[in-house]
This record gives C-alpha cells, sequence and structure tokens, in this order.
C-alpha cells in the first residue's frame, strides 16, 4: 500500500488525524504485513486455550482436593481464584496497552499463563494452587481482549463477521468440550496434566506471535506519548477495579454454599462491591474531565450500539454457561450419567456450532446483523421452550438434539454482537471495547452459574415440601402405593401396609422418587425463566440503530 502511516508505522499520528483517516478510508490507513487469517488463527490458538481453562478443572476438583489433603469447598477456590482475576484484569487490558504496547502486552500474558500453568501442576499445597491460579487469571483475562482488538484492527469492516467467527469457534467449542477433556484426562492420567496441557501451545503461540502479530500505528504513538509523560499510571482506579469485579465474582461464586445474605461474610463483601463501584465510576469520570486516560473508558457506553451490544453480550454468557452447568448437572443427578457422558450429551453441539460459526461469519457481510441476532434470539428461545418438555425418562438422543437445537440459535450471537459494539468506535478504542464485551460475557456466566446452582437449590425445596404433604397415612393413594411396594422388599401384604418388614424400605424409595420428581420439576422452572429471559431481548434489538453498509469503526464519528 501506498500510505504514509505503512511505510513509516513509527511515526507520530495525532489522535485527530487518525479519527479523520480512520473514517474516511479505514481500508488504507493500516494493514498487516502478513496474510490476516494467518493472524487470526495465531490469536484464536490463545484463545481457545484460555477459554479452556476456565471449565477443564471443573470436573477435577474432587481429585485435586484428595491429591491436596483439601476439603471439596476448599479445592473450589481453584476456580474462584481464577475468575476473580481474570474478571479484574479483563477492563484494564486496554489500559495497559497504552504503557506497553498490544503485542508486547498479548506475549507477556502468554509466558505468564504458561508459567503459572507449570507452576500450576507442580503445585505441592493448595494455597500455592490458588495463588498459581491467580497468576494464570491475569495472565489469561489479558489475552481475550487484546486478541478480539487484534482481529478487529486487521480485517476490514466487510470482513469482520468471519474473522469473528474464528474467534467465537473458540469461545463457544471450548466450555463445551472443557469437561469432557478434563474428565478424560483425570481420569486416564493425572489432574496436574490439565494444566501441564497449557505449556506447549503457549508456546508455539509465543513464537508465531512474535513473528506474525504486530501493532497498528495508533498503538504505537499511545506508547511514546505514555514514554514521555503524557500518560500517568493510576493506581486508584487499579484499586477500585480489583475490589469491584473481585468483590462481585466472590459473591456469585460463593453466594449460594454460604445462603447469600444470611453470610455475614457476603454481606461484606456486597458492600464493598457497591462501594467500590460507585467510587469507581465516580473516579473515572474524573479522570475523563481532567484529562487523564481512564482505565475503564465510560464514554462508549454513551453509543447505543456498544451499550446495547453489552448487555446483549451479558445475556448470551448467562445463556450459555448456565445451560452449560444446566444439563451436566441435570444428566448425572438425575439420570445417573457418568461425568464423561455427561460431556458427551454437550459435545455434539459444539460441533454444531463449529459448523455454523463460519455460515454466520459469511451472512455477517451479507445481512443486518439486528435480523441475525433476531434470529438467534428467537431460535434461543424456542429451543429453551422445547427444552421444557424434558422429563426423567428422556433418551440420550432427544438431550442430544436439544442441545444442539439451542446451539443452532446462540452461533448467531456472538458475531453480530460483536459487530454491532464496534460501529462508532475509533480504532484507538479497540481494546476498550473488547475489554468489556469479554467482561460482560464473562460476568454473564459467573451470573447465569450463580443463577442456576442458588433457583436449583431453592426451587428443588420448595417443590419438595409442597409434595411431601402428600406423604401421609391420611393418604389413601400413598398407603396403596406402600402396600403394593412392600411386598417387593421382603415384606407381606397383609395387616398394616404402614409397618412392618418392607414397610420403611417401601416409604424410603417411594421418598426418593419423590425427590427426584421435585428436582426435574426445578430443572424446567429454570428453564422457563431462562427461556422469559432471553425472549425479552427481542424488543430490544429495535432500539439498535441501523448500521450503515459495510460501516467503518468510526461509522459516526
Amino acid at each position: 500500500m501506498a500510505s504514509s502511516t505503512i511505510e513509516l508505522p513509527g511515526s507520530p499520528l495525532s489522535e485527530r488525524t487518525q479519527e479523520q483517516t480512520v473514517g474516511h478510508a479505514p481500508a488504507n490507513v493500516w494493514r498487516p504485513r502478513i496474510n490476516p487469517w494467518i493472524v487470526a488463527m495465531t490469536v484464536t490458538l490463545a484463545t481457545f486455550m484460555e477459554v479452556l481453562d476456565s471449565s477443564i478443572a471443573n470436573v477435577a476438583l474432587p481429585h485435586i482436593a484428595g491429591g491436596l489433603g483439601a476439603s471439596q469447598d476448599e479445592a473450589t477456590w481453584v476456580l474462584t481464584a481464577y475468575l476473580v482475576a481474570n474478571a479484574v484484569i479483563l477492563p484494564a487490558g486496554a489500559y495497559m496497552t497504552t504503557f506497553i504496547g498490544r503485542k508486547k502486552f498479548y506475549m507477556i500474558c502468554v509466558v505468564l499463563f504458561g508459567i503459572s500453568s507449570a507452576l500450576c501442576g507442580l503445585a505441592p499445597s493448595l494455597p500455592l494452587l490458588v495463588f498459581f491460579r491467580i497468576l494464570q487469571g491475569i495472565g489469561g483475562g489479558g489475552l481475550a481482549p487484546s486478541e478480539q482488538a487484534i482481529l478487529a484492527d486487521t480485517f476490514p469492516p466487510e470482513k469482520r463477521g468471519q474473522a469473528f467467527a474464528m474467534y467465537g469457534l473458540a469461545v463457544v467449542v471450548a466450555p463445551a468440550i472443557g469437561p469432557t477433556l478434563g474428565g478424560w484426562i483425570t481420569d486416564n492420567y493425572d489432574w496436574r496434566w490439565i494444566f501441564f496441557l497449557n505449556v506447549p501451545i503457549c508456546l508455539l503461540s509465543l513464537f508465531l506471535t512474535s513473528r506474525i502479530v504486530e501493532d497498528p500505528p495508533w498503538v504505537e504513538e499511545q506508547v511514546k506519548q505514555s514514554k514521555k509523560g503524557g500518560i500517568k499510571l493510576d493506581f486508584l482506579g487499579f484499586a477500585l477495579l480489583g475490589l469491584t469485579f473481585g468483590s462481585l465474582e466472590f459473591v456469585l461464586d460463593k453466594g449460594q454454599e454460604d445462603d447469600w445474605f444470611a453470610s455475614k461474610l457476603i454481606t461484606l463483601f456486597v458492600i464493598t462491591m457497591i462501594v467500590a463501584f460507585v467510587t469507581m465510576i465516580w473516579w473515572e469520570l474524573r479522570q475523563l474531565r481532567i484529562g487523564n486516560r481512564p482505565i475503564v473508558n465510560l464514554t462508549l457506553f454513551r453509543r447505543r450500539n456498544f451499550s446495547i451490544g453489552f448487555i446483549l453480550m451479558f445475556v448470551l454468557g448467562f445463556s450459555l454457561y448456565g445451560t452449560t452447568v444446566l444439563i451436566p448437572q441435570f444428566v448425572q443427578t438425575l439420570l445417573g450419567y457418568t461425568a464423561e457422558l455427561a460431556g458427551l450429551v454437550l459435545s455434539p453441539a459444539g460441533l454444531m456450532m463449529m459448523a455454523m460459526m463460519p455460515v454466520v461469519g459469511f451472512l455477517s457481510s451479507k445481512v443486518d446483523p439486528r435480523k441475525l441476532m433476531g434470529y438467534g434470539f428467537l431460535m434461543l428461545t424456542v429451543s429453551l421452550i422445547t427444552m421444557h418438555t424434558m422429563d426423567l425418562g428422556i433418551s440420550y438422543g432427544r438431550l442430544v438434539f436439544l442441545r444442539i437445537f439451542q446451539a443452532s440459535g446462540l452461533a448467531f450471537l456472538f458475531i453480530p454482537i460483536n459487530m454491532i459494539a464496534y460501529i462508532g468506535v475509533k480504532q484507538s478504542e479497540s481494546n476498550d471495547v473488547s475489554g468489556l464485551t469479554n467482561l460482560a460475557r464473562n460476568i454473564g456466566g459467573s451470573c447465569g452459574t450463580a443463577f442456576v446452582a442458588t433457583m436449583l437449590t431453592r426451587l428443588t425445596a420448595a417443590h419438595e415440601t409442597q409434595m411431601v404433604r402428600n406423604l401421609t397415612p391420611g393418604n389413601p393413594g400413598f398407603v396403596d402405593q406402600v402396600k403394593k411396594l412392600k411386598g417387593m422388599f421382603g415384606g407381606h401384604a397383609g395387616g398394616d401396609p404402614m409397618v412392618g418388614q418392607g414397610a420403611h424400605t417401601a416409604q424410603a424409595y417411594i421418598y426418593n422418587q419423590l425427590h427426584r420428581q421435585a428436582g426435574m420439576l426445578a430443572y424446567l422452572d429454570i428453564i422457563q425463566y431462562l427461556s422469559i429471559f432471553c425472549a425479552c431481548m427481542l424488543p430490544l434489538l429495535f432500539f439498535i440503530p441501523r448500521p450503515p453498509k459495510n460501516a467503518s469503526p468510526s461509522a459516526g464519528h
């Protein structure tokens, strides 16, 4: 290309000049020297590894607890520590690239993720494992925003949907196969190998990134300004950010376990989160007023496209992770499936999304993204309504079909949501957009998981309390059922059916069936709530402004 920006990639470029250039001829501003698809495959490799690691350790918790001499509850900190660190660093990733550059920050995150993964595998005690998982979460949290911003800057707007399709494959498929892969590794080798597995992938990613990925001129210009003292590190902003999202993740992960506000610790963390969040908003707005670079770019929420995209990405994370937890738990607790078989219920849906993502990527350049999202949420809602027909006699094939049906809707959401979030955004703000959209998906996933866990416990108890009222000697139906079962368990049909040999076993059997029925009703209630939640997103699509054809990232500026 003949652009001076390409010839002199290190030359200063004012933000105003960047915006004008990007707004008028985005295709001529900057393009990477390497084929964009090679760049996309390079960053997607690390994406898959990082997202996979957020779910692969779930099924290994009992083995980790046993191997390190800890309780099951203590071992859950292995998951919590990662999620908390991940949530804190996600919105701060764009801020850090201002000081050291996107490529260097990305490579540091890969190195940190790889080293901490090796240390997790070598950890001799639970406290050290939790500490190494925090480091791993910091490294992993910095990867996703950088990867998405790299794709947004590498591809022209008309091809961005196809690039996000490749990225979306990693995001949606990894959680689906994570539990199955983690269970297989743990059963056949050792739980430590779920962490060692990351090391060679990190080395390959680091090598490819150093050779292929490059920083665009506006990122280099930001780094130069920060080195001259134009941008100062905001330590208070970092502290408030950590307190806000760290407290939120702790509350979501431990809330149900500690009975929410019945626990003084949970109440303390909720208060801390609210105070830190309000203070952070005030502080970040103040930084904007005095001309400093804020850690969280709140100006993005002035754009309707981005604000609605943020909400929709939250709902996507809520639905995806919520049902990913719901279905394996249902088949294991009520249908008696093994962990590996439960994972195989989800895996075909991952293959379905792999097949659909390229199709959606192609359609995204031809069809209004609002129509694609409308179809996606409609299919997701209909699939959840169909799932409401499940019962305790459901077959494996039917379960797989229902999950595939649901996946067909999810595939139409990830790419269009990302596309509308970037409309009207300066190229220099790509990292801010990707950091906040990834944060929305992760927080949505945590909320979805907490919602499923809480509602399942409470709804099961409520249904059980309602149903157990009928298990009394005054109920002829109950007495008749005990009498029929009594003979099966070694009792005699004559005499009082409620006493004698086999009577207690018969009553216990009936109660066990009642407990399963109560659990089944609880699962159906949760599915109903999720379907209503997703259906409520459809009217929101009408508030998204019509995107201009082949909109550039700075359309509207």
